[in-house]
């Protein structure tokens, strides 16, 4: 089987360091197990790996005191443990470790931001790296494939995505039957085993809601309404999709100007693949009328990959005012300001809205298109 090197690799091994605990983050399926496992291949020192979906695991952890952690790791000065999230009180044992066994390095995994960051959040402030793992981007299939061969394959990744599996099934219909075992079996799995929930119609039906909005703002009432939900119920529900790296989402910018839009937020998938498994459309661009919200969805989700695999230190926004103008995509780094237009098609020309132009004199714009994407996104 071919492995296709992942970015995240470089930034877990350059955090190891320690006395300090990385954190590995990523939705299921994204290849967070064959990634520790090609880790701990290469890596020479003597380590004691464990997995949190393993009762042994547990009942070997939960008598929580120094004694105990030194017996389980000997003279190894490297922890693994993948699935932490299954653990009870994971963020108080990886403190006592840290704090108390003298060179430990630890590396610990989760599909689950919720599980994860609440159970290791206060307990590991300073303590900690937080490094996450999403399907494929394409700075990673550039390890593999040139220009040529990235823009033959644009059409099948705005449709299909680029979950790791799909790289190595042959075939629409069996990556499409993949997808849909995703999306039924391993995608939901930590919510609605989450606080109890069991509702997950209800969460497939706020995805599809979700799927037919991209680019645009999102009411909470709205979807409330129309999903016989109350919007904090709503609102529950998305940050736990959120929070499994199901969707993202971003606020619009402003600056306290009276006639921008401030307090809505726009909400997209971190796959195509996904989206359009939940939506039951799977169809080819040339058949469809939603070309550019795959677009931007795709171009977006490429971007957010592209800031964490290279640590950029930026806040992403989108700008509307209640005059219509907008821009689908703002940037804050390094003290200024970066404003994108996503346009599919590259001969209708976009210009600067003149309200943006008069607020923020100094911020780039820029017209993403097929043209150029590729600078943009490796």
């Amino acid at each position: 089987m071919k492995y296709l090197s992942r970015l995240a690799e470089k930034l877990i091994i350059s955090s190891l360091k320690p006395n300090k605990v990385v954190v590995l983050l990523g939705a299921r399926r994204t290849g967070k197990s064959i990634l520790l496992q090609k880790i701990i291949s290469e890596n020479n020192e003597k380590k004691v790996v464990l997995n949190g979906e393993d009762f042994t695991t547990l009942s070997i952890l939960q008598p929580r005191s120094v004694e105990n952690y030194r017996s389980l790791l000997g003279e190894s000065k490297f922890l693994i443990i993948d699935e932490a999230q299954q653990i009870p009180e994971i963020g108080k044992i990886l403190k006592l470790i840290v704090d108390t066994i003298p060179e430990i390095k630890i590396l610990v995994s989760g599909s689950s931001a919720f599980d994860i960051l609440n159970k290791t959040g206060e307990p590991l402030t300073g303590r900690k790296s937080t490094i996450y793992l999403f399907p494929f981007s394409q700075q990673e299939y550039s390890f593999v494939e040139n220009n040529i061969e990235t823009r033959a394959k644009l059409n099948e990744r705005l449709i299909l995505g680029c979950y790791p599996e799909l790289f190595h099934l042959s075939g629409k219909k069996e990556k499409s039957l993949y997808l849909k075992e995703m999306v039924s079996s391993y995608l939901l799995k930590d919510i609605l085993t989450f606080e109890g929930i069991r509702n997950s119609d209800k969460i497939l039906r706020l995805l599809k809601l979700i799927a037919f909005q991209i680019g645009k703002d999102v009411s909470l009432h709205e979807l409330g309404r129309q999903l016989g939900l109350h919007k904090n119920t709503v609102e529950k529900y998305l940050d736990l999709l959120s929070k499994t790296f199901v969707i993202f989402s971003i606020g619009g910018f402003s600056r306290n100007l009276r006639n921008e839009v401030s307090k809505s937020k726009r909400w997209f998938f971190y796959d195509n693949g996904i989206r359009n498994t939940i939506i039951e459309n799977i169809n080819d661009i040339d058949t469809r009328n939603d070309i550019g919200e795959l677009w931007e969805n795709y171009l977006i989700s490429e971007r957010v990959k592209f800031q964490q695999n290279n640590q950029m230190l930026v806040s992403n926004y989108y700008w509307r005012t209640y005059q219509q103008q907008e821009i689908d995509w703002v940037e804050e780094r390094d003290g200024r300001l970066f404003s994108y237009e996503i346009k599919w098609n590259q001969n209708k020309k976009a210009k600067v809205p003149p309200s943006w132009k008069k607020a923020y004199p100094d911020a780039t714009y820029q017209v993403i298109s097929p043209n150029n994407y590729l600078q943009w996104i490796k």
